[in-house]
């Protein structure tokens, strides 16, 4: 265990254990397990939410099994969440793989709990991942409409001091939660010096705000176990990494945040329940 590893302040913190069900990327061809339709979503939440998820992130896929932001499909797959995961935090992506422009955003009069929200632009493995001022600026003003809470998806630092400055303005509803995505081609990789930058940055510009970290692949491990350690929240599962190890695909998203909420153990940390998770986000209660 590297030294840095373990702050003895966070025993007995509680740890909001995210999962991100499903994503626009992986397909059942990379793993069987992956929930594509609105039942199969469902299902793998309510599994997911046993085994210690509190906040399920979420995307929806057309018939064809591909990305899209269409609102009676986030609308069924709340309703069910809502019914079979009793007080789970729902949050739903505001991503720009699912769709473009204002069309990303369709969803958010449902009012979801929380939605992601990007603050800039940066490279993805393929293509840019654009986020223009004028887009972030409506998407935000809707979520504040709706009393959103927004989970901010930084993917390099500069989203974090834009997290930071657009919530002291009070651009964005509610307590700032700003997630650290890590290990994205093109974007920030799983490094660690990089990592306690974030935590140590944020926590001495934003201390009333929360924190949570993701790897994606084969880091997701890694930056579980760092964030754990290091007193914030995590998230796992199929959106970001298909497999258990090198030689094994996950069997499900359940495996996933089991894993994680083995690592809170290993630190003595509870796993929030979603009423806890709540509390500590300053979400409305159910």
């Amino acid at each position: 265990m590297d030294q840095r590893d373990k702050k003895p302040e966070v025993a007995g913190k509680p740890c909001i254990l995210c999962c991100a069900i499903t994503g626009s990327v992986p397909t059942k061809d990379n793993n069987p397990a992956l929930p594509v339709t609105v039942a199969e979503q469902i299902e793998s939440s309510h599994a997911a939410v046993e085994a210690g998820a509190s906040i399920i992130h979420a995307h929806v896929r057309d018939d064809a099994g591909r990305p899209c932001s269409d609102p009676d499909r986030f609308a069924l797959l709340q309703d069910g969440l809502r019914r079979h995961c009793p007080g789970v935090i729902v949050q739903f992506s505001t991503g720009g793989r699912s769709g473009a422009g204002q069309a990303r955003g369709g969803m958010l009069p449902l009012r979801p709990d929380m939605a992601s929200l990007a603050v800039g632009s940066n490279n993805f493995p393929t293509r840019v991942y654009e986020n223009p001022p004028e887009l972030i600026d409506w998407l935000a003003a809707e979520m504040r409409a709706y009393e959103i809470v927004p989970e901010v998806e930084a993917f390099d630092l500069s989203h974090i001091l834009q997290a930071i400055a657009r919530h002291k303005a009070g651009d964005l509803f509610g307590k700032l939660y700003v997630q650290f995505v890590m290990g994205v081609k093109n974007a920030m990789p799983v490094d660690r010096d990089v990592f306690d930058t974030y935590v140590r940055l944020f926590e001495a510009r934003a201390p009333e705000g929360n924190w949570c970290a993701a790897g994606v692949g084969a880091g997701q491990l890694t930056v579980n176990e760092w964030a754990i350690a290091a007193g914030g929240h995590t998230r796992a599962g199929l959106e970001d990494n298909i497999r258990l190890d090198r030689d094994r695909l996950a069997p499900s998203n359940a495996a996933l945040i089991a894993r994680a909420a083995e690592l809170c153990e290993k630190y003595e940390r509870p796993v929030a329940t979603p009423a806890e998770a709540r509390a500590i986000l300053g979400l409305r209660p159910v």
